[in-house]
């Protein structure tokens, strides 16, 4: 089995950071705030298209993300915590698939918060957004981190708290997982997929229950 994991919402809580390099980008280049919900409502998309969503002018939003990136790059180790059950559920879907990592930050931040709270080396792959023409919703994503696992007769997962991680998991044709512990809700979740959890350690135990039973069945 191989599973996929998102990182924000699904495994990590980098909120706080997210939020004030979105503020310190507004006020560097003088540009009115906004609210943190219409910031956190946006999370899971790239940082260009939340930019162009939140009003900045197209000419200038290559400038709020470079400011962005280099205040998150600052403070992220410091300002994101592993959610609930995350280590627990990484370290049981490790235990029987093969894991990757599929998501829209950037993926050199991403390993260092990995390598931070000791989780990397559990991951085969890590696709982060420049590592892509097309981020999710598009399927690029998930199919450039399958490239590179060895995936014949093998189940593949995705396991997502957006609707983002669900559409692109149904355009490049694997399953999916939706929990609770991100951003969407349940009413928006239940739209893209049948199997909606409340964490991610709920969703490897999920995986690891359906393993056992298909290796049951096929003994």
């Amino acid at each position: 089995m191989i599973i996929l994991f998102d990182l924000d919402g699904t495994l990590i809580d980098s909120t706080d950071a997210i939020l004030e390099s979105f503020h310190h980008s507004f006020d560097v280049h003088k540009h009115n705030r906004k609210k943190d919900e219409d910031i956190k409502a946006l999370i899971g998309y790239p940082l260009d298209i939340m930019y162009e969503n939140l009003g900045v002018n197209k000419e200038l939003i290559s400038d709020f993300v470079a400011t962005y990136k280099k205040h998150y790059r600052d403070i992220s180790t410091q300002k994101t915590e592993l959610l609930r059950n995350a280590r627990e559920a990484v370290l049981l879907a490790k235990e029987f698939a093969t894991l990757g990592i599929v998501t829209t930050k950037t993926g050199i931040y991403s390993r260092i918060l990995m390598e931070h709270f000791g989780l990397m080396e559990y991951f085969d792959v890590l696709i982060g957004r420049e590592d892509v023409d097309n981020p999710k919703p598009h399927e690029e994503p998930i199919l450039k981190a399958l490239k590179k696992m060895d995936i014949q007769n093998r189940e593949i997962w995705m396991i997502g708290d957006t609707k983002l991680d669900l559409i692109s998991a149904k355009n490049a044709n694997i399953n999916s997982i939706a929990v609770l512990s991100g951003y969407d809700n349940l009413e928006t979740l239940k739209k893209f997929t049948n199997v909606i959890l409340n964490d991610a350690l709920e969703a490897a135990a999920y995986l690891h229950d359906r393993k056992k039973q298909h290796t049951f069945l096929s003994s």
